[in-house]
């Protein structure tokens, strides 16, 4: 009967089709976090198709790491409990991607990273605790070495905005926000940071450190504007020094 059904949709991604009704049934709690799966047997019946079909859309969910397998007679494939940080990094991954592959505009990825972000500025302010001053504090530090390289600024920007978000508290804006903070401004950082003056960043910085430490939520907010419209004059100030560049003379080769 199964070869059958699986006979009848050959128009369809069977595999695809199996993976979408188990990551259904994740999202709607229906299978818990650590719960086994059906068997493979138990799974083929269930859809009608054949055991190869399911071995396959497990193989797609597990790639996504919605699910985990183990083997041993205890063993079997089981939702997978994914953490936060987890699903930050493939945020991050995510939008790196999809904005890189989509052309999207260093406008409009600025406005949409900074207002994320300073919704956050009053829960930061409310919420901060010693160890996200600590890490602004220390990528302060590292950011002043004058031998630090463009990459290694930029990367240490990321990482003090990102402490930033975390002292919010909030693991699901956190996870929101990482699109925006890994994801989005690296992609900034590197359009602008030959244009940008790196003691005006620092003191940017410094001055957020301090308002965050002091817990006033409306002056991080003040800042999080000004640095939002520092970032475009100076986004804009590098491509108007790309456009302005002469064109490259290709080599001529004998």
């Amino acid at each position: 009967m199964s070869d059958n059904k699986e006979k009848q949709n050959m128009s369809r991604d069977l595999p695809t089709v199996i993976a979408d009704a188990i990551r259904a049934d994740i999202a709607s709690g229906k299978l818990a976090a650590d719960q086994r799966l059906p068997s493979e047997s138990e799974l083929a019946e269930t859809h009608g198709v054949s055991r190869a079909t399911v071995r396959e859309a497990l193989k797609r969910l597990a790639a996504q790491s919605l699910i985990r397998t183990r083997r041993g007679a205890a063993g079997g494939a089981f939702v997978h409990r994914q953490s936060f940080e987890e699903a930050c990094a493939d945020m991050a991954s995510k939008a790196t991607l999809l904005i890189g592959l989509n052309e999207i505009d260093i406008a409009t990825a600025c406005e949409a990273r900074f207002a994320l972000e300073r919704g956050c500025m009053r829960l930061a302010a409310k919420h901060r605790g010693p160890e996200h001053l600590d890490i602004m504090r220390r990528e302060i530090a590292r950011q002043k070495d004058p031998e630090l390289s463009d990459e290694a600024f930029c990367a240490s920007d990321v990482a003090f905005h990102r402490a930033l978000v975390d002292a919010a508290g909030n693991p699901v804006l956190s996870w929101q926000l990482a699109a925006a903070v890994e994801g989005i401004e690296p992609l900034m950082n590197m359009i602008t940071y030959r244009q940008r003056d790196r003691d005006a960043v620092i003191g940017l910085h410094e001055a957020i450190a301090d308002a965050l430490e002091a817990r006033v939520g409306s002056k991080l907010e003040i800042l999080i504007d000004y640095l939002r419209d520092q970032t475009l004059r100076t986004a804009h100030a590098a491509q108007g020094h790309r456009l302005a560049a002469p064109p490259e003379t290709p080599h001529r080769r004998d």
